[in-house]
């Protein structure tokens, strides 16, 4: 079964609050009075793609449907009637900050705030379809004049505004926003009604070159472009929190689309670093600035960047993408009909950037160097005066990087008073970075209670490391921590419930604890706040692949290295991660018919199960792996969750899916995947899968807002970048995947926290304190982080995780990822990874195909390298394996000494 209707709450949280309210919000909207007059009709109009309707009294938009589907809308059409009254925004709407002469004070004014019928004005051009006077909506006795008209422009619907200074004194504009109003509102829709009539849209926050791009949740058919017409720059991205639409898990809320905003940085935003600088517009007596915004389509997500070029708006694709390494030699590829007249990085010192030949005259080449962790900008001024601005995060080296997170988990989180009353000594343990100190306590149960993402998130992400870079050391103190407090204590060890995942461990039972056990200043009055009851409830399947992980991270540590694990063999930590996942379906059956978070983690046992020859056991899992998978099949939409809309399970159904050759239901859930996470010029957004109630559940900071790098990026970029391995032409897929896995490690410190995610309201702009549930996210990164060798017709030899040299017809990659043990050669269709050792570099023969592989030096705990080399669907390569003599699917080679060099 999935949730036949999304609704305002998510279904964990209408069955454990128990609340009935009188009336609903939804239900208070539509009580709200309607001024739209939507009885006086509709103008209609028609662009060379789009179908326009126009409300007659407000000019505002009714409908925007494409012409090749007249029955989709892009605008929440559907809830016209509700969505009627004062103060709620729709497209066509525009918001203004202004002050006169020598005023210090700004005034605000909106055109959807108190709303009256405007003034029609007529005109004999035929390519206008309707043009308004604003002044009837808006304060009398204004300074200024505003007009609005809808026109077709060289066959675009275009939205034009003219603004006018009426007054004999300078008139400056603090804040002009455009609301950008589509159908994002998931309100009691089923998931199969929510994927074919909604969409999502992402920000190119990128000054004059900026974008929106509006996709459908399904993925499919034309993607709505919004681009700038005349002077309007994408200067910031502000959420319209007035508008009374109730924002929650089913609706994420609306923003505007601002062409300056000095007037909120120096108020609301005070302090806080922007993506761009904001600006004012002056006005002098009688000036008229005329803006506005165009509506184009594209025939298919992977069409947008084309599309944006047959319409001559910059295109900019950086390699890796925008989350830059500070070993990493990044290339930035720009494209517009004008050359670039100059560059400028802010901070001065965070970037370099230099001009490379290009075979390509229509494409303009840079090598980018970060050289300053942190936010960084560049801004790109071409001849004609067009300024574009990329957003680039700079990073330590990420085996740097892993380390660090490493020692921070196992330093500042690691937890150890004895005789804690809840049995969480040794662990790691919730952060909170702001305080600078451990969260024991906490009014959601889980997030002190070392369970569910908000709670486990730490110790996961701390083991996870550990597959990614292993330390003698925290694998010691992990051990005690999976051997005393997570067997036995977060996973029963014992008895009935044998192998199940509690909730949470810390709960809220006051009668049943000694006084001052928990702290007067947390409200405990709370749903979230779980008796031991509830804590001890192991019917949440999302609880168990953290535990499956770390049993089989553990299983590996013992396999494949020497010395690392001493208190039990390595055969123990692969069956209670068997067992652990064999749990999941049989004592938490009802969220177990969903993906997983992390899911994976069940394929990767699976394999392992195989590989050592436990041929029953392989036999138990497959089988109910492919019941979860049959299920799925029979739903057109598989993705249901405890939540009503979802973006992580798409990672486990897209996994189990290919791995059954349900290609019909693998291409389905890529689909929806492509639909919520874009690649765009800006280290935040790009490859960032959407997620916006996770700081409800996991945060500090606590509020319904677009997350930035949550741990759907990097979950989600693991069926991303699968997908990418059986179509290696398809750059789009790798350019999307590799920024979710590089978003998994975009928001940690330079001493190593791990937060939640960062905060994309621009009264924030920075990571929330909380450590909550990125554990979940580092999963992601840590069996995903490889380095892709491929070759681009345009763009040539190009590097993703690695630096490329060419010398004659050998391609050299050179690795830098976090664990430098996976590597792909996309014209070989080669897919080599690593149990145990590291490669220093791969080469490639551009004309016979030949391979060298250059594994480094082993350590004390790693003499040995094992070696798996497969081809482009994940078999083991039959030419390879011939060359190399592989037993057992198997080359172990020793690399003690001088580590090994392999041709194949």
């Amino acid at each position: 079964m999935v949730l036949k209707k999304i609704s305002g709450l998510g279904m964990i949280l209408s069955m454990t609050i128990g609340l009935s309210f009188a009336q609903s919000p939804w239900e208070r909207l539509a009580q709200r009075p309607s001024v739209l007059e939507l009885d006086k009709g509709l103008i209609k109009g028609t662009s060379q793609s789009l179908l326009l309707e126009l409300v007659s009294s407000s000019q505002t938009v009714s409908s925007l449907r494409p012409k090749s589907d007249e029955h989709f809308d892009f605008t929440p059409n559907d809830r016209l009637q509700m969505r009627s009254g004062n103060g709620l925004y729709h497209l066509g709407d525009v918001n203004i900050r202004y002050r006169l002469g020598e005023q210090d004070d700004w005034q605000s004014v909106s055109t959807a705030a108190d709303r009256k019928a405007v003034t029609a004005l007529t005109t004999g051009e035929g390519h206008i379809l309707a043009t308004a006077d604003l002044a009837n909506t808006l304060p009398t006795d204004l300074p200024f004049g505003i007009k609005r008209s809808w026109e077709v422009i060289d066959g675009r619907l275009t939205l034009k505004f003219e603004l006018q200074n009426k007054s004999s004194v300078p008139l400056e504009i603090g804040a002009l926003g455009i609301p950008m109003i589509f159908n994002n509102i998931l309100h009691e829709k089923s998931l199969e009604d929510a994927h074919t009539q909604n969409v999502f849209y992402d920000p190119y926050i990128g000054k004059d070159a900026g974008y929106l791009q509006v996709s459908r949740l399904d993925g499919k058919g034309n993607v709505l472009l919004v681009v700038p017409y005349g002077q309007t720059p994408f200067e910031a991205y502000r959420p319209l929190l007035d508008d009374p639409t109730p924002r929650g898990i089913t609706f994420e809320g609306f923003h505007e689309w601002m062409l300056c905003s000095k007037a909120y940085a120096g108020n609301e935003w005070k302090g806080i670093e922007q993506w761009n600088e904001a600006t004012s517009l002056l006005l002098e007596p009688n000036d008229v600035r005329v803006f506005g915004l165009q509506f184009v389509l594209a025939p298919e997500i992977r069409m947008i960047e084309q599309t944006l070029l047959e319409n001559k708006r910059p295109v900019a694709m950086g390699v890796p993408g925008y989350v830059v390494p500070m070993d990493v030699e990044a290339k930035l590829f720009l494209q517009y009909p004008e050359r670039v007249r100059s560059m400028e990085v802010y901070p001065k010192d965070a970037l370099t950037i230099s001009q490379v030949k290009h075979k390509d005259k229509g494409i303009q080449s840079y090598a980018v160097k970060g050289r300053k962790w942190g936010r960084a900008r560049l801004t790109v001024t071409y001849k004609d005066g067009l300024k574009q601005t990329i957003n680039y995060k700079v990073v330590k080296p990420e085996s740097e990087l892993v380390a660090d997170v490493g020692h921070f988990l196992t330093t500042e989180q690691w937890f150890d008073q004895p005789n804690d009353l809840f049995g969480r000594n040794p662990s790691v343990i919730s952060y909170d970075y702001e305080a600078k100190k451990q969260v024991t306590q906490d009014s959601r149960a889980w997030v002190a209670g070392l369970s569910d993402e908000g709670g486990a998130g730490s110790w996961l992400a701390a083991i996870m490391k550990q597959l990614v870079l292993p330390d003698k050391e925290e694998v010691k103190q992990l051990e005690q921590f999976v051997n005393q407090t997570l067997w036995g204590n977060i996973q029963h060890k014992e008895g009935a419930r044998k192998y199940g995942v509690k909730k949470s461990v810390f709960y809220f039972e006051p009668d049943s604890m000694p006084k001052g056990t928990y702290s007067d200043s947390i409200n405990y009055k709370v749903w979230s706040a779980w008796n031991k009851k509830g804590a001890d409830d192991v019917g949440r399947s999302y609880n168990y692949p953290h535990v499956a992980a770390a049993h089989w991270v553990f299983y590996r540590l013992a396999r494949f290295h020497q010395g690392l694990v001493s208190e039990r063999p390595w055969a123990w930590y692969l069956e209670n991660a068997f067992h652990t996942s064999m749990a999941m379906v049989n004592q938490a059956p009802h969220y177990a018919q969903f993906g997983q978070m992390e899911g994976t983690i069940f394929l990767l046992v699976l394999s392992d199960l195989k590989s050592e020859g436990y041929i029953d056991m392989a036999n138990e899992l497959e089988m109910a792996m492919k019941k979860r998978a049959d299920h799925w099949r029979s739903l057109k939409y598989p993705f249901g969750s405890e939540m009503p809309w979802d973006s992580t399970g798409q990672e486990e159904v897209y996994m189990w899916s290919d791995y059954f050759g349900y290609a019909d239901k693998a291409e389905v859930t890529l689909n929806a995947i492509m639909a919520y996470m874009p690649t765009i010029p800006h280290w935040a957004y790009n490859g960032n899968a959407r997620r916006y109630w996770d700081f409800l559940y996991g945060g500090k900071i606590s509020r319904v807002e677009r997350q930035i790098h949550h741990y759907g990026s990097a979950l989600n970029a693991i069926p991303v970048l699968k997908a990418y391995k059986k179509e290696p032409t398809d750059l789009y897929l790798l350019r999307v995947g590799y920024g979710g896995l590089l978003g998994g490690i975009a928001n940690v410190t330079q001493d190593g926290f791990g937060p939640c995610a960062f905060h994309s309201y621009p009264s924030t702009l920075d990571i929330d304190p909380l450590s909550g549930d990125y554990g979940s996210g580092f999963f992601g990164y840590a069996v995903n982080t490889s380095s892709y060798l491929i070759e681009d017709k345009r763009l040539g030899w190009l590097g993703f995780g690695g630096n490329v040299e060419q010398k004659k017809d050998w391609i050299s990659l050179e690795l830098t990822n976090g664990a430098k043990d996976k590597v792909f050669i996309a014209p070989a269709k080669l897919w080599i990874t690593l149990d145990a050792g590291k490669i220093e570099s791969v080469s490639y023969h551009a004309k016979n195909g030949k391979v060298k592989l250059v594994l480094a030096k082993g350590g004390e705990h790693t003499p040995q390298a094992f070696l798996h080399v497969y081809d482009a669907d994940g078999n083991i390569s039959e030419k390879v394996k011939h060359r190399l003599d592989l037993k057992q699917n198997t080359l172990i080679v020793d690399v003690r000494e001088n580590g090994a060099t392999l041709n194949f």
